[in-house]
């Protein structure tokens, strides 16, 4: 069998990715996107279940998906609640001395996401989460 498209083709692919999120926060650099990309995965992975994070990975492109599970520890505590407020301030404190997140970054980063993923998957594997995590990727 062939190596599939998703896996040749995924740093062009996490480039672009990585670009679009620059341009709709407001960033300079995509050193400053995947920053704010990987906070916001991480903030989204702290409040979901083990199941329900490898069913979500499952959906993301290869790269992100990559992103999402890096340097995770399964027996981390998960984080309660899905204020917004809180998951922003979790977004920018990653690497707070080069981090330049605006305070849409979850929102942004959502916009661009829903333009790299299977809709009709991304869809069927939200439904299967909690509404406040369904909300988290709701393009603002």
């Amino acid at each position: 069998m062939p190596v599939p498209m998703e896996y040749r083709l995924a740093s062009q692919e996490f480039e672009r990715f990585l670009a679009e999120v620059a341009q709709e926060t407001g960033l300079a650099t995509r050193n400053q996107a995947y920053t704010t990309t990987q906070g916001v995965l991480l903030a989204f992975r702290r409040r979901l279940g083990l199941a329900q994070a490898i069913a979500f990975a499952q959906v993301l492109p290869a790269m992100l998906r990559a992103l999402f599970v890096m340097d995770w520890d399964p027996q981390e505590p998960r984080m309660a609640g899905w204020d917004r407020a809180v998951m922003s301030e979790e977004v920018r404190h990653l690497r707070i001395d080069h981090n330049f997140s605006p305070e849409s970054a979850i929102a942004d980063v959502a916009r661009v996401l829903r333009g790299h993923v299977d809709a009709a998957a991304f869809a069927r594997c939200l439904a299967t989460l909690p509404p406040e995590a369904q909300a988290f990727w709701a393009a603002g």
